[in-house]
């Protein structure tokens, strides 16, 4: 009997422990789940409501703040490059969402937390790059950022894993084949599967992209369609009918120390 109710008493201090824990106050719990890593975090968003509300109506409490800290470098967050994404939890995410310092040329590097990528001054080469993530479902939107000078050839846009990453000569080579699709920044071309897709933005004499201006990138994978804003002015559909495939945030350029920046925003608002 004595062995039973020991067992017993067990499970009720288990559960009992457990009602405890999700009952306690927040500043305690903001303590307990700044230490924890954030595989136990998205855990932890699962538990109950309470949790799930505590964890995402604050985007700058001491939990996000603390892991944010511990990924990025001071001087990435106290550049301008991610005042496009101004809570602790979104600047962390895009960290996740960044450049893929793995997936690139040979003649590229990543810096700044990989949110920039560095080509180096290769002659006769052009070089592509992709993000960490790629995505399949949903609506999704990233920001730019040319860097230094583009070079005769410059282009912005999305590709599969199969989309080459680096070949010789200076091409477009986002856009060159079926696995990617880009916007050619110099001449303002649309390019895909090695052709010219027509002008972009559509009305006549657009003007040219200028170094520095941020374009924001909205990849719409339940309407399967590609745009791009400029000086937040949407600008239309780039492309329409892309596949039913994972595709990546990329960038292909020819020009020597060259920087680029992609700092993803989630999902894009309207409006």
């Amino acid at each position: 009997m004595s062995k039973q109710s020991g067992g017993a008493g067990a499970g009720c201090s288990k559960l009992d422990s457990s009602c405890c824990i999700s009952t306690f106050p927040e500043h305690i719990l903001e303590m307990i789940f700044s230490h924890l890593d954030l595989y136990t975090l998205g855990n932890c968003l699962l538990v109950c409501k309470r949790w799930h509300s505590f964890l995402n109506n604050d985007e700058n409490n001491d939990i996000w703040r603390t892991h944010c800290k511990k990924k990025l470098a001071e001087e990435t967050l106290s550049s301008d490059l991610l005042s496009s994404v101004l809570s602790h939890k979104a600047k962390l995410r895009a960290y996740y969402y960044a450049w893929n310092p793995n997936d690139c040329s040979r003649n590229i590097y990543t810096k700044f937390n990989d949110f920039t990528l560095h080509r180096n001054p290769i002659a006769q080469s052009t070089d592509a790059c992709r993000g960490k993530i790629g995505f399949r479902h949903g609506r999704h939107a990233w920001e730019v950022i040319w860097e230094g000078p583009l070079g005769t050839v410059a282009v912005i846009g999305i590709a599969t894993k199969e989309a080459a990453l680096v070949c010789p000569g200076y091409v477009a080579l986002l856009g060159s084949d079926e696995h990617s699709w880009g916007w050619n920044l110099v001449d303002n071309n649309l390019l895909h599967n090695g052709d010219a897709q027509g002008n972009y933005p559509l009305p006549n004499n657009a003007p040219k992209y200028q170094v520095g201006e941020r374009i924001r990138v909205i990849l719409d994978c339940d309407d399967n369609t590609l745009s791009f804003e400029k000086n937040y002015e949407f600008l239309g559909v780039a492309f329409r009918g892309l596949p039913d495939k994972r595709l990546y945030p990329a960038v292909s350029a020819v020009y020597g120390n060259t920087e680029v920046s992609m700092v993803y925003l989630g999902p894009p608002l309207d409006g």
